[in-house]
């Protein structure tokens, strides 16, 4: 009868124990879930900044050790979105503050020679053209300094449209450097052009390019022109075409040469090193190029030697009648 009893016994003590022990486990999963939620709702407050939170729990629940998976992985995107969102609005802030600068000199001359020539009837007829010339120029500054700005927030966002066709750049090289030809000799500058006589295709946009060589050139021009040298070079392999603008003037020290092409740091912190005028050419040279499958560099050893390195695919494209394969 003792035997019969514990046979009867044991399975109610396993029953038992299996019991408790579910109830044990069910008891801190509910712990832990209100950990979770509670720990959630507090994160969702209106006014809480989310930071590098997370939601440690151990446990043996293999399904919510999946759920803390996941959560973590969506409270790490809401805090990196929490913080590009904080470094964007501040830049924002700069990006207008500095625009905002930019603007205000030139219209202020504006205003100033407006003011004198509404109130000062003896001026004479040379004086009046002078100052009216000096209002077209500042007129014209400020046009260009609010395009640049526009055409910049277009490419960031991807609402530039730029359709692509074969584009010699050597040829297109050859034209905008033409155009600072009467400027350079003038100033002195030796102009070093190597540029291959056949044409070098590349699938890109004439007009883009043409803006990207005219921001590069013009920037050589302004804060390289004391080193008295200029140079233009194209050289093409099998896969890829390199464009170089090359200066010897002041030059761009190492520490700041990773962050020239952004716009917060042309806009704000080249403002009083001289690296750029309206802050915005840089940038776009590298949202165009970029938008043509390029990509631009810099190297600079300051009062050696700078350069601006534009990289594009070259293009398979000939025109009927043309060997390719005898370019050089």
């Amino acid at each position: 009868m003792e035997e019969l009893g514990w046979v009867l016994l044991l399975p109610i003590l396993i029953l038992l124990g299996l019991y408790l022990g579910e109830k044990i486990r069910v008891r801190k999963l509910r712990r832990d879930l209100s950990y979770i939620n509670d720990k959630l709702q507090a994160l969702a407050a209106p006014d809480r900044v989310i930071g590098r939170e997370r939601l440690l729990v151990v446990t043996g629940e293999p399904e919510l050790r999946e759920l803390l998976r996941s959560l973590n992985l969506l409270l790490e995107r809401a805090a990196q979105s929490a913080s590009d969102y904080l470094h964007t609005e501040q830049a924002m802030r700069g990006m207008l503050a500095n625009v905002s600068h930019d603007l205000k000199t030139p219209l202020t001359v504006v205003m100033g020679y407006a003011e004198v020539l509404d109130r000062s009837p003896e001026l004479s007829e040379a004086e009046r053209r002078t100052m009216l010339s000096q209002v077209y120029r500042k007129t014209v500054e400020v046009h260009e300094r609010i395009n640049a700005f526009f055409d910049l927030s277009k490419l960031e966002s991807g609402d530039y449209d730029l359709p692509l066709s074969p584009v010699d750049a050597a040829e297109l090289c050859r034209q905008r450097i033409l155009g600072y030809f009467d400027l350079l000799a003038d100033r002195g500058v030796e102009v070093d052009i190597r540029l291959p006589e056949q044409p070098v295709w590349i699938y890109a946009n004439a007009e883009a390019l043409d803006r990207i060589l005219d921001n590069l050139l013009s920037n050589a021009i302004r804060y390289g022109a004391d080193g008295q040298y200029l140079g233009l070079h194209l050289n093409r392999s099998d896969h890829q075409v390199v464009i170089d603008v090359i200066d010897r003037g002041q030059g761009i020290p190492s520490s700041e040469q990773l962050r020239v092409f952004e716009r917060m740091y042309t806009l704000e912190d080249s403002r009083n090193r001289g690296f750029q005028g309206s802050g915005l050419g840089l940038a776009i040279v590298k949202r165009l190029t970029e938008r043509l499958g390029g990509t631009v560099s810099l190297t600079s050893e300051p009062g050696v030697r700078t350069t601006f390195q534009l990289v594009f695919p070259l293009s398979t494209y000939s025109p009927p009648g043309f060997d390719h394969g005898n370019q050089t």
